[in-house]
């Protein structure tokens, strides 16, 4: 059954196909994936500002936070250890990301997405259990390595899977996930801070298990990629699988390109080395900055520590749990506005209106904090000033969800041949983790030292990637994936490192010896 129809273009390719249920439905289950990385980026930061939580686990900062002597607002929870909480994960998806793309190259795309799953949920578990910092910090870890594994997997999955004419929609329901998980963990953390007896945080922390549960369940139903197959031997399943997601029985060409693209990639024996080499260049530099990019523009900032922000501008404990979930729909919202015209207008526009509008979100938010805290740090919001800095902040979070939130999982996903994928989006991912680490570790010091400042830190990066997308990037929407290679070799800047005779078919056919 098909719900369209749809002639993929791009380069030389003409693939004949419709746009099935089976295709939206798989790729659907898939991109829950998103939702225990978005679980996770929601829940650290409420729980961090439960007062319980803290008279636990980080009592120095509790007592910092109520000592009213300490007028400070900017340094009001710097800790380290506090901020090693937040940041852990991250350093462990990291290192988990480069033993997933062995994982998913060998054993395929599903067998990635069901081990991460796995391992999340026995983090959760623990942290729901914590009875030190020390368990803490493990649970932490195990999460991280799920959500490794789970980051490398699921957009490469997303990519190979959709049609090329709504590939940028369907992967953006990676991202779309990540944005319901973060919700979900900003209503949980409202509802449990109410709660009585000091053990609100436990239910909080515990309840990550249900979007490990479910991504589990739905990865161990879902059938591998046709990419995947081939490259595993199995090519007429794969076969099979591509008649069935394209809704056609003549898939030929396609299938010919999808073979020939995984005779390419066989003759790389080392993927790490070869990602190195000239003709791989462009899409090497853009998977290394997109990432770091990505966490330069600040988002993490309020997707972590949200609540923790809020209350350090003076908003009550409520108040500030419900700033949390009101930013968060707002990032579901905005991201629906990515789904319907990432493959209408492409990723460049969206990427460059949303860098101007997040640009001067940073501007206006550093500068109305200025204005009330000065340098001191001494001072308190009025309702008014809290409302309009509450404003900024979800404008400033609708620009990045319709742009850097999914195109930065997008765009890395699909620009690398068969034979340095994996590898390519291992570091897509590494990169992503590593800048997120630092970021989670660093800012509640860096807003204690940097105060107001730190916005227009954060502005002017957002300055920088902007007009690096303007100049550097290509436009790949409507492109079939296996085609992306002609598109750099047209563009203005990187066209001369890809040589003329790399270019057959559709992918990039690497040197003798590889």
């Amino acid at each position: 059954m098909a719900v369209g129809g749809i002639v993929a273009q791009g380069g030389s390719a003409n693939y004949e196909g419709r746009i099935t249920c089976f295709v939206v439905i798989t790729c659907l289950v898939a991109a829950t994936g998103g939702l225990i990385f978005g679980y996770d980026i929601g829940i650290s930061g409420g729980v961090t500002s439960m007062d319980e939580f803290l008279q636990k686990f980080f009592p120095t900062v509790y007592e910092k936070e109520k000592n009213l002597r300490h007028e400070n607002q900017y340094c009001k929870f710097d800790s380290h250890l506090l901020q090693l909480f937040t940041s852990s994960l991250y350093l462990a998806a990291l290192v988990a990301s480069f033993f997933a793309s062995a994982t998913t190259r060998v054993f395929g795309r599903k067998v990635s997405m069901v081990s991460g799953g796995c391992v999340f949920l026995c983090g959760a578990v623990l942290n729901g259990a914590a009875q030190n910092v020390a368990m803490l910090i493990i649970g932490r870890l195990l999460l991280g390595v799920g959500i490794g594994y789970a980051n490398q997997s699921v957009p490469v999955y997303l990519s190979e899977m959709a049609p090329a004419k709504i590939r940028g929609a369907l992967n953006i329901g990676f991202q779309m996930a990540i944005c319901i998980g973060i919700v979900a963990a900003n209503m949980v953390n409202y509802g449990t801070a109410q709660m009585k007896g000091g053990n609100g945080w436990r239910v909080s922390l515990g309840l990550a298990a249900v979007p490990a549960v479910i991504m589990t369940v739905g990865a161990i139903f879902l059938p591998d990629t046709p990419n995947s197959l081939i490259e595993r031997g199995q090519s007429e399943k794969a076969k099979e699988m591509l008649q069935k997601i394209r809704g056609v029985d003549d898939v030929s060409a396609e299938f010919q390109d999808l073979i020939d693209a995984s005779e390419t990639s066989k003759q790389v024996e080392h993927p790490w080395r070869n990602i190195l080499q000239r003709r791989y260049r462009p899409q090497l530099v853009i998977v290394v900055l997109i990432p770091f990019f990505q966490q330069l523009t600040g988002i993490n900032v309020i997707m972590f520590y949200a609540p923790v922000l809020f209350k350090t501008l003076g908003f009550g404990d409520n108040a500030a749990l419900m700033s949390a979930v009101i930013s968060g729909f707002v990032n579901v919202a905005a991201t629906l506005v990515s789904v319907f015209t990432v493959d209408k207008f492409g990723r460049r526009k969206l990427f460059l209106q949303g860098g101007a509008q997040m640009l001067v979100c940073q501007i206006a938010v550093g500068a109305l904090i200025a204005s009330v805290f000065g340098v001191s740090g001494e001072g308190s919001f009025s309702k008014g000033m809290g409302n309009a800095a509450l404003i900024l902040i979800c404008l400033y979070v609708a620009a990045f969800a319709w742009s850097w939130g999914p195109l930065g999982w997008l765009v890395p996903s699909e620009i690398f041949p068969l034979e340095i994928r994996s590898a390519g989006q291992s570091i897509n991912v590494s990169v992503n983790m590593l800048f997120t680490f630092f970021i989670g570790q660093l800012f509640l010091t860096l807003l204690c030292h940097m105060k107001f400042g730190l916005f227009f830190f954060f502005g002017g990066f957002v300055l920088i990637m902007t007009l690096f997308i303007f100049f550097f990037l290509p436009e790949t929407k409507n492109v079939p994936i296996e085609e992306i290679n002609r598109v750099f070799k047209a563009h203005w800047f990187w066209g001369k490192y890809i040589p003329d005779d790399a270019v057959i078919g559709n992918h990039l056919v690497p040197p003798k010896g590889a």
